[in-house]
């Protein structure tokens, strides 16, 4: 009986298919331009969050050693912040190595500066904290402890990247939500028309003593299949665009523009794009022919 039933349910989802396979195009049309605009949403969502965590990831702390403070006053500076439960890692620059750094930045422009005369650079410790939003609290801290000359993280310009990159962040969440609700929507009505189309042949099987379950399951292998090539098509045609995409920066020598490889973005997107076409083509086909079962 069950392998019976279980090729009777196979054979009339082909068939359904097959009858309604204009308005099933249509269906699937549906699904396949909602998520491919929901994907390329998240796809944009997801490069904006790389970007800033790899801007975030290079903001730290430099705190400058007093000159005049004593070998003892530095260790104890040096292990309070590198113990620090919000510290990430603490780095300590020597001047000559502050004074290394300046020579290769500004090149032929020191030539000729005697490097045996004082170093007038200060001697650092370069901090990198585990929350990146927490460095204006934390240089505040540090500039109160002893052997401090001064703390410097890019005051001014830290709090406007923090500020703008939580308002994209925020926009591009909130953008993908409504396509998300869009999506929902367009789709469920969408598989309800096409199960309103089959209600005649819903209310015979009814009748003739057809179970609520063994009616719906062709429905719902119906839906699942035109939710799931709804959502394998747009992730095709994803990965193809943002490849192209990856290519075109690189040739370009565009290197600010640290994009994702495409592969890490083809698994993410599919993690949430395949169980949403998926799933929305199940309960769309569940719930929407729920009131033809009552005959």
């Amino acid at each position: 009986m069950f392998i019976s039933g279980f090729f009777y349910i196979i054979g009339e989802t082909v068939k359904g298919l097959y009858r309604n396979r204009w308005m099933c195009i249509t269906s699937t049309g549906v699904v396949i331009v909602t998520l491919l605009m929901l994907g390329i949403f998240m796809l944009v969502n997801l490069n904006i969050s790389h970007i800033t965590d790899t801007v975030k990831d290079q903001v730290e702390i430099v705190v400058y050693i007093d000159e005049f403070a004593n070998q003892q006053t530095r260790d104890e500076l040096g292990r309070k912040l590198s113990t620090h439960q919000g510290v990430e890692e603490a780095r300590y620059v020597s001047s000559e190595e502050h004074m290394r750094r300046l020579q290769r930045q500004l090149g032929g422009m020191l030539e000729g500066y005697d490097t045996n005369l004082e170093n007038p650079l200060l001697a650092s410790y370069e901090v990198r904290t585990v929350v990146p939003e927490a460095v204006m609290a934390l240089a505040e801290e540090f500039e109160t402890y002893p052997g401090v000359s001064a703390v410097f993280y890019g005051q001014g310009y830290v709090e406007n990247l923090f500020a703008v990159t939580g308002v994209v962040q925020m926009v591009g969440l909130a953008l993908m939500a409504g396509l998300s609700v869009t999506a929902i929507f367009l789709i469920s009505h969408t598989i309800k028309l096409t199960v309103m189309m089959r209600k005649r042949e819903i209310s015979i099987m009814k009748y003739v003593g057809a179970t609520n379950w063994f009616i719906r399951w062709p429905f719902v292998l119906e839906g699942l299949l035109m939710g799931f090539a709804g959502a394998v098509v747009p992730l095709a045609g994803l990965y193809y665009l943002y490849q192209y995409s990856v290519e075109w920066v690189v040739v370009n020598n565009l290197v600010f523009l640290n994009l994702l490889p495409p592969q890490t973005v083809i698994i993410e997107l599919a993690t949430y794009l395949v169980p949403l076409g998926t799933g929305l083509g199940i309960l769309g086909s569940t719930f929407s022919m729920g009131r033809f079962l009552k005959v």
